[in-house]
């Protein structure tokens, strides 16, 4: 896909792999909409891209909210003269033990991570099969093919998320609009809680640096991929539990065991 010139909503722009993602899409000329929760992150982001010689544009929204999607869209086209791509990539994570979880918390991950993305793209698709052209991508995880325990419904929701690509991908193949799934592996950024890096620590799971995955992502885009797996032995891992996942189940029983030690240990500190 050209992206010099394309016009992009993007959200989780304020931070972390968005912050970068958006950096680089706006280096090779793509006019973008930044769109986040903090005001004064999308504002830091689209000064930084302006100094570069870019063009950002941010728009306050909570992907979590249950309307408000349509507007948005509308807000960002007025703004940028139309809509190439939409890339969704704002996320929340919570590692902790599903039977204790607060439900509030729950919600919060389903509408965070999954619902407010599929109503976005239902409201911009209209645009692009108007246009019959474009591109959606969705930033996923490799926890949205292999479940990890005390993440389950930060799982469920990234395995939600890359059904969602495959079967709109399928629902579009008689049009000129493609749908990118992108998998990133553990990424440093505040997504991660201190024990959650810490459990990466004690078990050996490489961290990504997000400027780097933000790079792929762009490579990703533009070779028109479908699927992008990030990292290694990730890839391997994702293969293999879809072959013989009771493999997995007893290559990941060590990781469960030191998630369990970290979550008594954090839980004793707040008592």
């Amino acid at each position: 896909m050209e992206l010099r010139g394309s016009r992009i909503l993007l959200t989780g722009a304020g931070s972390g792999i968005g912050r970068h993602l958006a950096l680089q899409l706006c280096k090779r000329g793509a006019n973008l909409a930044l769109v986040g929760r903090n005001e004064a992150k999308l504002q830091a982001a689209a000064d930084d891209i302006e100094k570069n010689g870019g063009r950002a544009h941010p728009f306050v929204f909570d992907i979590a909210r249950d309307e408000g999607q349509a507007g948005l869209v509308d807000q960002v086209m007025e703004r940028l003269g139309g809509i190439d791509m939409l890339v969704n990539n704002a996320g929340v994570m919570s590692f902790c033990e599903f039977s204790s979880q607060d439900p509030v918390d729950v919600e919060r991950l389903v509408k965070t991570n999954i619902t407010g993305p599929m109503l976005l793209t239902q409201a911009v698709l209209p645009h692009l099969l108007r246009q019959n052209s474009g591109k959606i991508v969705n930033v996923g995880s490799t926890f949205g093919t292999i479940g990890f325990g005390h993440f389950s419904v930060y799982c469920a929701t990234k395995f939600a998320m890359r059904g969602f690509s495959e079967s709109l991908r399928r629902e579009l193949d008689h049009t000129r609009i493609g749908v990118t799934y992108v998998a990133p592996r553990a990424t440093r950024t505040s997504l991660n809680a201190d024990a959650v890096v810490e459990l990466n620590l004690k078990t050996g799971i490489a961290m990504d640096e997000p400027e780097d995955v933000a790079a792929i992502i762009v490579s990703a885009i533009e070779r028109d991929a479908k699927d992008c797996y990030i990292g290694w032995p990730e890839k391997f891992f994702v293969r293999l539990n879809s072959l013989l996942p009771r493999l997995v189940d007893n290559a990941l029983k060590n990781n469960n065991r030191i998630a369990r030690g970290l979550l008594n240990l954090s839980q004793g500190v707040r008592k």
